[in-house]
Parts: structure tokens; sequence; C-alpha cells
């Protein structure tokens, strides 16, 4: 199972995607001791992967002792970045910490586009600069790119790029509209596009040999299938059934992208919150309606509950727009 913590919505970047609306750090974040508190909660409720992410989490000065003190309870730190703060120093720390990956964002092989979209000059090379001293730190890093329409055409090039510096990993998110997302939605991809790129990168999966993720489109499952490409992945959209997200202040929600308050880690044990919340019982019945409910994929792809909830007026259990498949019996 896997849970992110938005460590802090404090950022050096300002991008146009952020769910969180990252730039400043917000009030009240979770201090060093409930940070601690938190993450032993954690690891009660038998969570294994553990994502520190933000804002840009390397923004929080206590990071490197919020690692360890999480490899320590058995968990697997790993992050989601920019990459811009990842000095070889900062890498060391990290690996000896306990970290186990880096995920780098990287959106476009143009330094243009990729620093536009983050709005930060800089961004591309502070990105990949942090990849290379990953590497020479011996702290294994994936790249992380969001899926637009404008970058829709270089996204093959930008797993060779991946492959070329070393990345152990390409993972795709597509855009959900949450967040200052919302205000590009006309960006993302819709039904045809959104088959025609993951074929595309299920096909790319077959020519390399790192692992390709797409995130937040988990269509990927029966198109895979489809196509008799084996992936040691067991299901699509993980919210709610083997993945939750926690907020800076410590509210939390099914996924990043699904903005629903479940309850409150400073007055609810995380672990409590987990197995009890009725949201998270409901997204775990796989009641869906109309097509996804109907299709023989549910339990593979399940479609993405964000994304259903966003053009559905909240119903986070509907039918999810942008697949081509809908109301296919086995």
């Amino acid at each position: 199972m896997i849970v992110s913590w938005n460590v802090t919505n404090a950022c050096n970047m300002y991008c146009d995607h952020c769910y969180r609306e990252a730039g400043c750090k917000a009030e009240e974040e979770l201090s060093t001791q409930e940070a601690k508190t938190l993450l032993e909660q954690i690891a009660k409720a038998r969570f294994k992967i553990m994502i520190f992410s933000g804002g840009e989490p390397l923004m929080r000065p206590d990071i490197v002792e919020l690692v360890a003190y999480a490899t320590k309870l058995g968990l697997r730190p790993v992050f989601g970045t920019n990459g811009t703060l990842i000095t070889l120093e900062m890498a060391k720390k990290l690996k000896a910490a306990g970290a186990m990956g880096m995920g780098i964002s990287l959106d476009s092989l143009d330094k243009a586009k990729h620093n536009e979209f983050r709005k930060f000059p800089g961004a591309w090379e502070g990105a990949v600069r942090g990849m290379e001293n990953c590497r020479k730190a011996g702290l294994p890093f994936q790249i992380h790119t969001t899926v637009m329409d404008w970058n829709n055409a270089e996204l093959e090039s930008i797993t060779d790029f991946a492959v070329e510096k070393g990345a152990v990993a390409h993972h795709f998110f597509f855009l959900v509209p949450t967040g200052r997302a919302k205000s590009i939605e006309a960006e993302s991809l819709r039904a045809e596009q959104y088959e025609d790129t993951l074929t595309r990168i299920m096909k790319k999966q077959q020519q390399v040999d790192i692992e390709l993720k797409p995130t937040c489109a988990p269509q990927f499952m029966r198109i895979a299938d489809q196509m008799g490409i084996k992936t040691r992945f067991r299901r699509g959209c993980l919210a709610g059934t083997a993945y939750c997200i926690i907020s800076p202040r410590g509210k939390v929600q099914p996924c990043a992208y699904l903005n629903m308050e479940l309850g409150d880690v400073r007055e609810t044990p995380f672990d409590e919150i987990w197995q009890n919340n009725e949201v998270l019982k409901t997204l775990r019945t796989l009641d869906y309606k109309d097509g996804c409910g109907a299709c023989e994929y549910k339990g593979a792809c399940g479609g993405c509950r964000a994304r259903a909830a966003f053009y559905n007026d909240g119903d986070y259990m509907a039918e999810e727009p942008w697949c081509l498949y809908h109301g296919r019996k086995g």
C-alpha cells in the first residue's frame, strides 16, 4: 500500500497544474513531533511505501530526520520533487537516511516549455542537475511527466532521455483538474487521445528496460492486458483501496486529486481514519455506476475516481469520462 504526505505547502515554483496550489508555507503545518506520530500511525495501518511530497518536500528543514524515522519504522521512503534542491550533499544525506528513490518532474525536453509550465527560470536545468546528483550519490531516481496536449507528442523522447540519464522508471501523470489545474483543464487529453497515448506508452514499454507507469490513467491496465503485456501492477486507480494522501495540515483525502477531507490526524489517528471512514469504505466496494460498473475491467482498472467526481458534480463513484471502453461486460 502507498501513502503520500504533502510535508509542506512551501515551494520554490508556482506550477500551472499544482493540485495543492503550493507556493507559501501553510499555517499550522504538522510539527516534527506530530509528523513522527503520523509516521507511526501510517506504519500501524500497514502501509509500506511512504511518499514525501509537497509543495517541494526538500524545503522542509527536518526532512532528512523524518526520512530516517520512516526508515526506522520499516517504511520505504520515496519522493515527489521538482529536483532543483537535490544537491549532491542532499542526495547523500537522503540516501544515508534510507530514502529509496526520488521522483523528479520533467515535463518537456524543451527547456523553455518546462520552465514556463513550472513558472521558474532554470527549472529544467535544476531538475536534470538533481538527477545527476542522485546518480552520483547512488540514490535511484525516476522521471515524472505531467501529460498535456502540448507535450503529448514527445513522451517517448522523454522516456529515451530517462534511459540516457540512468532513471529506473518514467511515470506519466495524466492531468486531473484540481487546484490550479482547473484553469488548464482544456489542455488535458480527451478520450481518443487518452486511449492512443496509453497505447503508445505500453508499446514503448516493450522497447525499454525501465518501468513505464501511467498514473491517473487506470485504463492502462486494460490496454496492457489487451496487448499481452505483463506488469507488476495489480490495479489502476488505488484511491481509497491501497492509497490515500495527507495534507500539510494533517487532512486525509482519498487521493491527491479527489479533494475531500475525510479526517484530521490531529483529532483522529490516521490508522483509524483509514480503517473506518465511510467514503473509503464506499470506494472499496467497487460499486461504480454506469459504464465503469458494467466493465469487465472494473477490478483491474476502476476508472479515475477523481476525474469521475470532477465531471459528475462530485460523484466519485460515477462513470469516468475519458474512456472508450465503457459499458462492456465479461
